[in-house]
């Protein structure tokens, strides 16, 4: 299937909301229209863009309204358009929820208007000065689990699966057995890097692993194109490298920011975004050693420019 931005009907009834070019900010989403109401998984990283995709999803949700809205994790680009669904359930695992607190958009446009110098303000404005973070103020979930849940739409069943802390703390996929979909939220990135924010690594590898297991036709990542099988495998095999280089270079003492500057990508050096690597090896060295605490995230941005 073409990668092209808008609504793409993936099964009958179900919709696959798509944002190229797949980079910082640039989410997917999807829609699950049942018999007389329809269940969102995922809002976009600003009212506008959330209002966007909202009117072209208009044709369905004007006599099918959106019920029960499913955050696949607390990432701003998942939820910081949920102001916007108004009169629907909103449900996040417990995990995602409190983590929603710690994420504010305020924080976002904090970051847009301080100064960290010319070379960060330009990588943060290039990543994110598409997006507008004032006036967002995200209702907290009303329903939250753990584990599993089994949520009924409008007749239409989807399987709610916790498989964080991965990308996040509370990471949840969206299976729709009987239409052979899954919508992954960010456990799957394709043709772009993955960044682990949270980890451990070994969770984020089992979840690809279940993904793979579900045997879905379709296959919503939380970035980029559509995907199968062997996408899935790709972002996991990514996970494994990033992991077993990353642990060599801790073994030999070296620094977080030199292990990620001296680990040669190969295949994935094409990846969108590839300096989220050292994101990765940030992870990679506090699982490692679980006393060192995480890197400031404006280190981590400025370290990125730098890349």
């Amino acid at each position: 299937m073409s990668y092209e931005k808008g609504l793409l009907e993936v099964a009958d009834g179900v919709f696959a909301y798509l944002q190229p070019d797949g980079g910082w900010g640039w989410s997917n989403a999807g829609l699950v229209a049942g018999d007389d109401s329809s269940l969102l998984v995922d809002t976009l990283f600003d009212l506008n863009l959330t209002q966007a995709m909202l009117d072209e999803m208009s044709s369905v949700i004007d006599t099918k309204p959106i019920r029960n809205l499913v955050n696949t994790h607390a990432n701003g680009d998942h939820c910081y358009g949920n102001q916007l669904i108004t009169g629907a359930e909103v449900i996040a695992s417990e995990a995602s929820a409190a983590e929603m607190e710690e994420l504010p958009p305020s924080m976002l446009a904090a970051m847009m208007q301080a100064d960290f110098g010319p070379e960060t303000n330009a990588y943060l404005h290039e990543s994110f000065g598409s997006f507008t973070f004032t006036g967002i103020e995200p209702p907290k979930p009303t329903s939250t689990f753990t584990g599993e849940l089994q949520l009924e739409t409008g007749g239409r069943v989807a399987d709610l699966i916790e498989v964080g802390p991965a990308h996040t703390a509370g990471d949840v996929l969206v299976h729709l057995a009987e239409d052979s979909v899954v919508f992954t939220g960010d456990i799957l990135f394709i043709e772009g890097t993955p960044l682990v924010w949270n980890g451990p690594f070994q969770n984020w590898i089992d979840a690809c692993a279940r993904i793979i297991d579900m045997d879905c036709e379709v296959i919503v990542p939380g970035h980029g194109p559509l995907t199968d099988a062997a996408g899935v495998q790709a972002v996991a095999d990514y996970l494994g490298f990033v992991h077993a280089e990353a642990k060599m270079r801790f073994a030999d003492g070296m620094s977080w920011i030199d292990a990620a500057k001296d680990i040669d990508l190969g295949q994935y050096s094409d990846w969108l975004d590839a300096e989220r690597i050292l994101i990765n090896v940030d992870s990679v060295y506090r699982e490692l050693d679980p006393s060192r605490q995480p890197t400031n995230v404006v280190e981590l941005f400025s370290q990125m420019a730098r890349y």
